[in-house]
């Protein structure tokens, strides 16, 4: 059994690009897969450990579980590690660090969510939550974005963060601003991406801020219940992560990312559309990276 450190992930060199495709991969495997939902236990207090179990389908040969806990005092307080296993045999492959996995899936599957679900001339990007989670959804996003056009990235000031975002992701194409209020973040937007993990009031509690043809992207789901009402469709990596949300029953519309990538439901259907993409993780995503980056340090 090889143990593998996020310290060697990250000296394989595996680009953004190559993440959304695998997370392209992965969804388009989802119905073939064998996906138990994932499991929380809590300790005290906030505390959990979290289970995602999946098996990849037959040809793949590899069963996973990511175990994410978060505990009080320990530092990082979160963490996450993922055993692989040769499913034929039962034989435990590796253990590996995951928390690289964990950042680099979920950029890239707000990214491909993106490019999926945007509108046809969309320009105008706004964040909220500018940490590690950002970070990745932008490497992953300038990896599929066209360089031959102009785009517009507004970010939520706080602290220095803003200013050290724009400073990192600068590019010719890309103009920064820096603005103080959710309202200005949504002035024209075209996609919004929240990856901020506490959010315990509404982003916006004005329905009529959200212009047409709005993507939004809320990473960490919290603080757009409002929109679960109104927006014409909402889109989820898995059903059964969004079926207990208040008002699941009032959604519009519904499917999953599965289906729109698998072409068997189409995105969206004109630029007027506001749409909702709900992506809470799935163990597939991990497991699929941790067999592809194995592979890569094996040749196996």
């Amino acid at each position: 059994m090889k143990y593998i450190s996020d310290n060697e992930i990250k000296t394989l060199g595996i680009s953004p690009l190559e993440c959304v495709a695998w997370i392209c991969q992965s969804f388009k495997m989802k119905y073939d897969a064998q996906l138990p939902p994932k499991k929380s236990v809590h300790p005290q207090g906030i505390d959990f450990f979290t289970s995602m179990p999946c098996l990849l389908p037959l040809e793949y040969d590899r069963f996973g579980v990511k175990i994410v806990s978060r505990i009080s005092g320990r530092k990082p307080a979160l963490k996450s590690e993922l055993l692989l296993y040769k499913a034929s045999t039962g034989e435990l492959l590796t253990l590996m660090d995951a928390d690289w996995i964990t950042q680099m899936r979920t950029g890239a599957v707000a990214a491909l969510a993106i490019d999926t679900l945007q509108k046809s001339d969309a320009s105008i990007y706004s964040f909220i939550g500018l940490g590690s989670t950002a970070d990745a959804t932008m490497a992953c996003l300038q990896a599929i974005l066209p360089d031959d056009k102009q785009y517009t990235m507004r970010l939520k000031r706080y602290k220095d963060q803003a200013e050290r975002f724009a400073s990192k992701w600068e590019k010719a194409n890309y103009n920064f601003i820096i603005v103080d209020t959710n309202e200005q973040l949504l002035e024209n937007c075209d996609v919004l991406v929240s990856a901020v993990t506490e959010m315990p009031n509404l982003f916006c509690a004005d329905d009529t801020k959200y212009p047409e043809g709005i993507l939004l992207v809320p990473i960490h789901t919290r603080g757009f219940q409002n929109c679960d009402l109104f927006f014409d469709h909402v889109y989820a990596d898995d059903k059964g992560h969004v079926e207990g949300f208040k008002y699941f029953s009032q959604f519009k519309e519904f499917n999953e990312l599965s289906e729109v990538l698998l072409g068997k439901v189409i995105g969206r259907d004109n630029d007027e559309q506001r749409i909702i993409a709900y992506n809470v993780g799935l163990g597939l995503h991990d497991v699929l990276f941790a067999s592809k980056i194995y592979e890569k340090l094996t040749n196996d």
